[in-house]
């Protein structure tokens, strides 16, 4: 088909997609469709053994054919569907102005206090559904396996009837947990193609672990407590020191156990929180914790959760990849409020949306922990550079920290980035009206969406036409944390009358600024080393269609590796019967085979853009600059009432702000909290968007007001960076 025009190319485009969204909603509607199924009589004697026993005719995998079939084979094409999905959509989406309206009324807040935090009707929803699934797994289940358990057979096995049960419980709730298992790494998979999909993003979608985390845990707990009361009852304690060759082994099932609990305890808030790097190191646990569950139940039955395990692991190795670089740190920008502001060089071709985080590890502070930060820079308008905020508030920030605010700084910090990983669209964009709302720290990614709506703007795209930005600080330094506001790298383009910017800052624990303080700025420039890169995607500009020919070509050679291995050594011995070839070395070998799979081929995906990468870096010149100067803060605080705007520094000068200076737009209030209910319902549009980013509290209490239904047109955005 001939394409006549850009127009032209946009519908093609667009149909295209549609029709990959519709293909991935029906290859969806039949994985659950298998799931609801998996407990019933229907599909264990009469629709298994059917495609068994096809599978057996035109392979030598057997059972193991049958669950990758089932399980692994339709959530791998998703995600290479959703690949190829994404990258189509990377020049020809716009802001998402194209979500069905109506649908938006389903994320409004529905629970905002509690365990589960705020929770949209949406998340509710698919929450009471995938607890519908295990309910309904464990019921079925346990109605067929109590209706075959009788005194004779029982006595049978040497066992009375309540002994027979709750054998058959533990079995079943560790069946269950199995299910859960399934989807606990897909939140996880930062850079994963499936969640774009549905909207999601990593970061979003973190709470979703930690729900399926307790969900998993707590019945993986009550499935090992039901075999050791079991195991007591009949004498047989002595199983919990067995490793069968054939079959499960309860060695490594205990083991998993154990390290998940370990993993389990420390994940509690007052202990995360608390004591983060206990959390960040016992959450490494969770290899072991893998390894000894697929050693514990075999390849054949973890074949349920292998999916969501493996495109973690493709996930997970090129993040290795990209974390072995040292990146090029360019400048920083210590301010007052113990708050530095880092920046980086970035690859021309490097694109991200608003919102997007990196996640940043200094091996001279420590080599094993990575820290997520907001990015506040702007793709579009700082072509060659990449920012991030970091506020001084666990051990780790507080030593970056005292490192860049020493007075001799050393000439080249090293570090190593992962990221950025951000939305694939700005839903933000449709609304009419945008409120932003933030404590702290956390007015950092709202930075990154007033630059792209000044890009919108003189873009001629459609965006907010009014913008309000209520921020709330501690103490008056933190108001420094404002001169982040305007784009350093594009101040041609920094000119807020392109749309009605409002500021409104709050300072909560001084009841007014003192006289004659003047905050300081200090910039830093740094000597990088010839070998410091610039930040760049892992994959190049087409990283989406090198991702999907990962997850296919991996999984095509595992398969490969998977039949020669079964036709030349294990169905010579076990002829597919499973229960001669030892269960825990057939796993450890179909790990062995995922991991060189996966390694291989995003090794030749990575081998093959270092060559661009490494162009692009040339073509970044070194700029030699002093290693250090102070500056005013462009935000001097007049405190005449308590409520007043801000003057600006004689000495800024203010072409950047031709029409409206940003220091115009803004008003500062002393001694006092933000009215979050009076602002929200004042605000006026049709549609007003609302966001909110910082303390717990303050969160709860702007979702309090988006779902009370006291104003129709307030539609909360969910946005979460908490860790």
């Amino acid at each position: 088909m001939e394409i006549s025009s850009p127009i032209d190319s946009h519908i093609v485009i667009k149909k295209i997609r549609a029709a990959i969204w519709f293909l991935f909603f029906l290859v969806s509607l039949g994985i659950v469709f298998i799931w609801i199924m998996m407990p019933t009589n229907t599909y264990n004697q009469t629709w298994l053994p059917q495609i068994q026993a096809k599978i057996d005719s035109i392979t030598y995998l057997g059972r193991q054919g049958d669950r990758l079939l089932l399980f692994a084979f339709p959530v791998l094409f998703i995600a290479t569907l959703g690949c190829v999905y994404l990258h189509l959509g990377k020049k020809f989406v716009s802001s998402k102005s194209n979500n069905c309206w109506r649908l938006a009324q389903w994320s409004r807040p529905v629970l905002v206090k509690g365990p589960l935090g705020i929770v949209s009707w949406t998340e509710l929803t698919f929450l009471s559904m995938f607890m519908a699934l295990l309910v309904w797994s464990f019921s079925t289940y346990l109605h067929l396996s109590f209706n075959n358990i009788t005194s004779q057979s029982a006595s049978n096995d040497g066992m009375k009837v309540w002994e027979a049960k709750l054998d058959s419980v533990g079995l079943l709730l560790g069946l269950v947990g199995n299910i859960g298992f399934a989807f606990l790494f897909f939140p996880v998979t930062r850079g994963s193609s499936v969640l774009p999909l549905v909207g999601l993003t990593s970061e979003a979608s973190v709470k979703y672990h930690i729900w399926l985390g307790h969900i998993v845990m707590t019945l993986f707990t009550a499935h090992s407590i039901c075999y050791i009361i079991h195991w007591a009852a009949t004498n047989q304690i002595l199983k919990m020191l067995k490793w069968h060759k054939v079959g499960n082994s309860v060695v490594a099932g205990e083991l998993s156990f154990l390290f998940g609990l370990v993993l389990w305890g420390t994940t509690f808030p007052c202990i995360r929180r608390k004591m983060f790097e206990l959390f960040f190191y016992t959450h490494q646990l969770y290899i072991l914790v893998v390894i000894f569950f697929i050693l514990h139940i075999g390849i054949i039955s973890s074949s349920m959760m292998l999916p969501g395990f493996y495109l973690f692991l493709v996930d997970r190795y090129l993040r290795f990849l990209q974390s072995r670089r040292s990146v090029r740190l360019v400048s920083a920008r210590v301010l007052p409020c113990e708050t530095v502001e880092l920046n980086f060089s970035k690859s021309p071709g490097l694109s991200y949306t608003p919102m997007s985080t990196v996640f940043i590890n200094v091996p001279s502070i420590s080599k094993l922990q990575w820290h997520p930060f907001s990015v506040i820079s702007n793709s579009n308008l700082d072509q060659d550079k990449l920012s991030v905020v970091v506020k001084s508030e666990g051990s780790w920030t507080s030593k970056l920290y005292q490192m860049l605010s020493c007075p001799s700084p050393a000439h080249r910090l090293e570090v190593s980035i992962e990221g950025p990983y951000g939305p694939e669209s700005t839903s933000f964009m449709r609304h009419d009206m945008l409120v932003m709302i933030s404590g702290g720290s956390g007015i950092t990614p709202f930075i990154s969406i007033i630059s792209e709506l000044m890009f919108k703007k003189k873009s001629g795209f459609k965006s907010p036409s009014t913008v309000l930005l209520v921020c709330a600080f501690k103490n008056s330094s933190s108001l420094t944390m404002l001169d982040l506001l305007p784009p350093m790298s594009s101040t041609q383009l920094s000119d807020v009358s392109s749309f009605q910017l409002q500021i409104e800052a709050y300072v909560t624990r001084e009841e007014e600024h003192k006289s004659g303080h003047k905050d300081q700025l200090r910039f830093l420039y740094f000597k990088p080393n010839v070998t410091d890169v610039p930040v760049s995607s892992t994959l190049g500009p087409n990283s989406w269609l090198w991702l999907g020919a990962i997850i296919s070509s991996s999984f095509i050679i595992f398969l490969l590796f998977l039949g020669l291995l079964m036709y030349y050594y294990i169905y010579p011995i076990d002829h597919n019967t499973n229960n001669i070839y030892a269960t825990a070395s057939r796993a450890l070998l179909n790990m062995l085979f995922l991991f060189v799979c996966i390694a291989i081929s995003a090794s030749i995906a990575f081998l093959g853009n270092k060559k661009q990468m490494a162009l692009e870096a040339k073509q970044i010149q070194n700029i030699d600059v002093p290693t250090s100067m102070t500056s005013s803060s462009s935000f001097s605080c007049n405190a005449e009432s308590s409520s007043s705007s801000y003057s600006y520094n004689a000495d800024q000068e203010l072409e950047s702000f031709p029409q409206q200076s940003l220091v115009d737009a803004t008003k500062v209030h002393y001694g006092k909290r933000p009215n979050i209910k009076k602002i929200l319902l004042e605000c006026g549009g049709a549609r007003v968007g609302v966001l909110v980013s910082g303390p717990r509290k303050l969160r709860q209490e702007v979702a309090a007001v988006c779902a009370s239904g006291l104003a129709a047109n307030l539609h909360f955005e969910s946005i979460s960076f908490s860790w």
